[in-house]
């Protein structure tokens, strides 16, 4: 069964704020975040909509730069409300959700961006149910998609079926990091609270938290803790390498270790599926989806009708005119004049690829937007002939190879197939940071000869070469342009900047000159690098429009904006 079907159909009942009045005690655990606990997912189920355009304000222009999960986002719901969204795009719709195929087998994928999603994100999965996607379990570390996992550290190798079948020394580990947060940062009380939706428990426990680890390492948060203490080293080191629940994590060791909370508290770690035939699929669906129902627009309307089939181009410029318009400028020259703008490019790009009038925002904004800190990304496929891993080797009893996480150059080898009698696809190395500076100025192919090497120390005589079929898929997120890095990580101290990204949808105390311009993105978000935080900035920004315009949320159904003083981030000053 898919997680497309598994969705609720009807809205749960809301009280005045939003927040559900009746929750099962076995209720999920969803990407609540601690710190706006606003809950997307009732806003976009509520039968009577997000909001309401005046009559007279149908048709109007909105500019939408990057037409990524985000951009989509905002646009279908800008759409939906009768105004007309004009999406820019530097290269291809998608973003970061891109997916490419193999050039002598179509059919056969790679996603080379987001491939796996946490069933916790709820607002994410609203559209992929809408716009009826198939998903399927991805094959995680242990996971109960993945028949076998090999930890392989220091050149001792680790053959397991299930956690149960690992060496004590990585229950240790895993007990270790458990009772660290448990006791440096209340885990359990605040899963709890989010699955009660409680938010103002949540909100109790998370403005606690901020002032004691704002200024905290990952690495920081584990060392000092009295769990690790007591472990050593060792455990610390293995629970790098290792990780939990996706591998390992210590390239995430220098940032805050408030990044890593709001992953663990809402499950972003656990649970993942990947959209059957590719990511990219998701935001191309939106592109050409026609929902029923919109204001102004009639039936068969879609993001591709309203733009003969092609987003507009490159934007490099967006400045205020004279007559209090915001121009949009398209590198070749095209500009066009909107009453609003809603940016979901990287951040960066505003200081380095778009010239972006710096009074347009204000300049703790800007600080906030420059010192943001990205991570870097790596990942190289190849297709073989068949999942030929699942070979059973008969003198071990083993399969051949297996889901591998190592402290060798691969750091992570992913087995990803679709039937016994199909070409199947390894990712063969999928590295961060550090570890993916390494590959930054290699080749695809030297890229290959370098992974392979190191698998055939894990595997020996296991020829993986021999089952390889067609040209090698590589990307390096950080050497894209129009990206600069797979995705933002904050660093200690950087919930300031984070805060001013996240609340500059809700304008009411910006000056008029800096108001009609939106940022959203899942780096504008407090859960950078998940879909999840790209789908609701982007429902942010379709408040902050709205509201720009003259239009209003729907009555009962008050949105982000709305709630923002009252469930939203706190000030650290």
């Amino acid at each position: 069964m898919t997680i497309a079907t598994e969705l609720p159909t009807e809205p749960t009942p809301r009280g005045e704020t939003g927040i559900s009045q009746a929750t099962p005690a076995d209720a999920p655990i969803t990407m609540l975040n601690p710190d706006f606990p606003f809950s997307y997912d009732h806003y976009l189920a509520h039968p009577d909509g997000l909001a309401i355009v005046p009559p007279e304000l149908f048709g109007t222009e909105v500019a939408v730069i990057g037409a990524g999960l985000s951009g989509l986002v905002t646009a279908y719901e800008l759409m939906k409300l009768g105004l007309r969204p004009v999406v820019y795009e530097a290269d291809q719709i998608g973003g970061r959700l891109r997916t490419a195929s193999f050039p002598s087998a179509p059919g056969v994928v790679a996603d080379l961006g987001g491939m796996r999603f946490p069933v916790s994100g709820k607002a994410f999965y609203h559209y992929v149910g809408l716009l009826g996607l198939d998903t399927q379990e991805f094959p995680n570390p242990l996971a109960p998609a993945t028949s076998s996992t090999v930890i392989e550290l220091a050149g001792q190798k680790h053959y397991a079926a299930t956690s149960a079948e690992l060496p004590e020394f990585f229950h240790e580990v895993a007990t270790a990091w458990k009772a660290a947060v448990n006791d440096g940062a209340a885990f359990q009380e605040m899963q709890d609270a989010i699955r009660a939706r409680d938010t103002k428990r949540i909100k109790e426990l998370w403005d606690e938290l901020l002032p004691l680890l704002d200024e905290q390492t990952f690495y920081g948060f584990i060392a000092a803790s009295k769990s690790f203490k007591e472990a050593g080293f060792a455990h610390r080191e293995a629970f790098g390498q290792v990780g939990f629940g996706t591998g390992g994590w210590d390239t995430d060791f220098p940032n805050s270790i408030l990044e890593i909370l709001r992953v663990v508290y809402t499950d972003a770690d656990d649970q993942h599926r990947l959209i059957t035939g590719g990511a990219q699929r998701l935001p191309e669906a939106l592109w050409h989806h026609a929902p029923s129902g919109m204001a102004h627009w009639p039936e068969g309307t879609s993001l591709a009708s309203l733009h003969s089939g092609s987003p507009r181009g490159a934007v490099d410029r967006i400045e205020r005119g004279e007559n209090g318009d915001l121009m949009v400028r398209e590198r070749w020259g095209r500009e066009t004049g909107y009453p609003a703008v809603v940016t979901t490019c990287q951040s960066w790009l505003l200081s380095t690829r778009i010239h972006t009038q710096e009074s347009l925002f204000p300049s703790e904004l800007w600080t906030a937007i420059e010192r943001s800190h990205y991570m870097q990304s790596s990942k190289t496929f190849v297709m073989v002939d068949r999942p030929f891993w699942k070979d059973i080797d008969p003198e071990t009893g083993r399969e051949v190879l297996s889901m591998t996480l190592t402290d060798r150059l691969n750091r992570a080898t992913y087995l990803l197939d679709d039937g016994p009698d199909k070409p199947a696809v390894i990712l063969l190395s999928y590295t961060w940071n550090d570890d993916a500076l390494k590959w930054l100025s290699l080749s695809a192919e030297e890229r290959v000869k370098l992974m392979l090497h190191s698998l055939e120390q894990i595997y020996p005589g296991v020829d993986i070469a021999s089952h390889i079929v067609g040209q090698p898929i590589t990307v390096s997120w950080e050497a894209d342009p129009n990206f600069m890095g797979a995705f933002k990580a904050n660093l200690p101290g950087h919930y300031r900047y984070q805060q001013r990204l996240f609340t500059h949808f809700k304008q009411d105390k910006l000056p008029e000159s800096q108001r009609g311009i939106f940022l959203a993105g899942d780096d504008v978000s407090f859960t950078a690098g998940w879909a999840e935080g790209a789908v609701t900035t982007g429902l942010n920004a379709v408040w902050g429009v709205v509201n720009h315009l003259g239009g209003s949320s729907v009555a009962g159904n008050p949105g982000p904006g709305d709630l923002l003083d009252e469930l939203g981030p706190i000030s650290l000053d």
